[in-house]
């Protein structure tokens, strides 16, 4: 089957696509001509769908995707700046959790949403671990955590005194969990070690799913000792059950707020470098 197929009766020649391809890979010779891709292109193409969605005519298919099969962008629910500028202004990281177990098919929700993250090449290398348990996260994002700082504590790590890392294991010791927070759920990322992207596309799928989580009800905060131990500490890799060649790359806590912030903190202004 041939990388993409053209309509001819619906397409207008009017190079959209030619333009919009982030690669190169179509090329239209003249205004009677229809699309055609130049040479290597199926090995090139990395399959994005600019080409299938940008089209205004629906003229335009990949062999792995259709126009029909997309679903159409609706008008009617873009934001505007106000919802955006309040969206992320209003975003909070909650330390701070009801004690109510987040419903699988929930996370699953806003993990299919988070999956729509930028990635280079458009690979698509991210995978999903959830924790979603009262006694996994005791495990994996407590004991296991406070094991990593107490090794690093003996043997005089930069980091145990950097992150005073004493402090954290005296309130676990004291049953304040400064660590996982009392959060009932944990969204971990993973990808192929040796992938250049991994821990920029980590961060931008997380982003997302920070971002979506308050329409779901749940709040979310980056789990950064947790993906600290997991970079260092093998008896927490191993719990994981990463595939070999694969590392985390991120971490995030989530679950229902206990309390609701009713103000917007105040930011320092931004430093612009005009150039």
């Amino acid at each position: 089957m041939s990388l993409f197929i053209v309509d001819s009766g619906k397409c207008t020649r009017d190079g959209i696509c030619v333009a919009e391809c982030p690669i190169g890979l179509i090329e239209l010779k003249d205004k009677k001509s229809l699309p055609e891709p130049i040479d290597r292109a199926e090995a090139m193409c990395i399959n994005c769908g600019h080409c299938v969605t940008v089209c205004p005519h629906g003229a335009f298919s990949l062999a792995t995707m259709k126009p029909e099969d997309c679903p159409p962008v609706r008008k009617d629910l873009a934001l505007d700046i106000e919802h955006v500028k309040h969206l992320l202004q209003t975003r909070r990281s909650i330390r701070t959790y009801q004690d109510k177990p987040v419903a699988p098919e929930t996370l699953e929700k806003l993990i299919d949403i988070a999956k729509y993250a930028p990635t280079g090449g458009n690979s698509q290398r991210i995978k999903w671990i959830v924790v979603n348990s009262r006694e996994g996260m005791r495990t994996l994002a407590g004991e296991m955590i406070v094991d990593f700082m107490r090794h690093l504590i003996s043997e005089k790590h930069p980091l145990a005194k950097g992150y005073n890392l004493s402090f954290f294991v005296k309130a676990w010791e004291d049953g304040n969990d400064l660590i996982s927070r009392g959060a009932p759920g944990l969204v971990i990322t993973h990808a192929p070690k040796n992938y250049a992207m991994a821990q920029t596309d980590s961060a931008i799928a997380l982003t997302f799913l920070d971002l979506t989580a308050p329409s779901f009800g749940l709040g979310t905060c980056w789990a950064g000792f947790f993906m600290m131990a997991a970079a260092q500490w093998s008896p927490l890799q191993e719990a994981l059950g990463l595939p070999k060649r694969n590392a985390c790359f991120g971490a995030m806590l989530i679950g229902y707020p206990k309390y609701e912030y009713l103000r917007i903190p105040l930011r320092k202004p931004a430093e612009i470098a005009w150039k």
